[in-house]
């Protein structure tokens, strides 16, 4: 019989890709999706017709439970939240009433339904902030510096605290930066890798971008998700740091982008200081020796490679949209 799994945010970057993962897995798949006015299923347009979504959302307790009920699952993947660190400063409260408690309101549903289940929660390297040492590890003290890094440290506790008071199957990765050609447009790597493809295709002149000196970890999402998966099949819970454990600047990503177009960058890009944040994560880089150790895990995709494969999707979507827009 196959196994079942429910995937919070499924129509999100991790939550695509995961899904496709489990698929190829032989799971049953079942995603939670909220109502809304605009409905975005772009991500998984591909694989819709092999999924079952059910409407819920992390703010409404009942909802999760009916969602539990209906799916049935033996493993649940919490990777819905309000998840861009700008945003979180101008809706601090929505930020937290989502990315906060609505893993409290998750897990005590699985309390209540099937406290057998296995649950994954997607914490962030944003718990770090102003991090305490380098690389940052499961054990590294949180320091998070913005209203998202907070909210994923109560996540994150309450996870340790339902797993410790419950003995639920649940465990916590501490995911660093993890991007690809699905990464909303918000987010630095995206906005860099769509303004070159517009200024390489003569759609813009110009890229505005904030601290160039902040440093990342960034790795490649569908090899994130696998290290999801392999933490709920191991015989006990735990907590995970997933990270390439090399860091880049932004300055660098930059540099990568155009280089690869054959565009100097520094004829394109300009500091604005609206894109600063109020206090700002200068230096992330994790240290996965215990996904490598236990888990088996390790990225298959580096940084260079990242960089161009976004860009070339970017290229690619951009010279389809201009073939759909002409009618062609």
């Amino acid at each position: 019989m196959a196994k079942r799994a429910l995937i919070t945010g499924i129509t999100g970057q991790d939550g695509s890709y995961l899904a496709e993962l489990l698929l190829d897995l032989g799971y049953d798949v079942y995603g939670l999706v909220r109502r809304t006015s605009t409905q975005n299923f772009e991500r998984i347009a591909h694989i819709q017709h092999r999924l079952n979504l059910i409407s819920g959302d992390l703010s409404d307790q009942t909802s999760l439970q009916e969602a539990l009920i209906q799916a049935n699952p033996d493993e649940v993947y919490n990777l819905a939240a309000q998840s861009f660190v700008q945003t979180s400063w101008a809706q601090p409260v929505f930020t937290g009433d989502v990315t906060a408690l609505g893993v409290t309101r998750l897990l005590d549903a699985i309390r209540h339904i099937n406290p057998t289940i296995r649950f994954y929660q997607a914490t962030s390297s944003e718990i770090f902030g102003n991090v305490r040492e380098v690389p940052q590890r499961e054990t590294t003290p949180f320091y998070p510096r913005s209203p998202y890094g907070v909210a994923k440290v109560y996540g994150h506790w309450i996870t340790v605290n339902y797993r410790e008071s419950y003995g639920i199957h649940a465990s916590s990765g501490i995911l660093f930066n993890h991007e690809s050609p699905r990464r909303g447009f918000e987010f630095v790597t995206r906005k860099v890798t769509r303004g070159v493809a517009m200024i390489k295709l003569g759609l813009a002149h110009e890229l505005h971008l904030g601290n160039l000196d902040a440093q990342r970890d960034w790795g490649f999402a569908g090899d994130y998700v696998k290290a999801m998966w392999r933490m709920l099949q191991e015989d006990t819970p735990g907590d995970y740091v997933i990270a390439t454990g090399k860091t880049w600047s932004v300055q660098k990503l930059v540099e990568t982008a155009f280089e690869y177009v054959d565009l100097d960058w520094r004829d394109y890009v300009r500091q604005d200081p609206s894109f600063i944040r109020p206090a700002e994560v200068d230096l992330l880089v994790g240290d996965p020796t215990k996904a490598s150790t236990i888990l088996g895990w390790e990225p298959s995709v580096g940084f260079v490679e990242l960089v161009r494969m976004m860009v070339d999707a970017d290229l690619k979507l951009l010279q389809e949209n201009a073939v759909t827009a002409a009618g062609v």
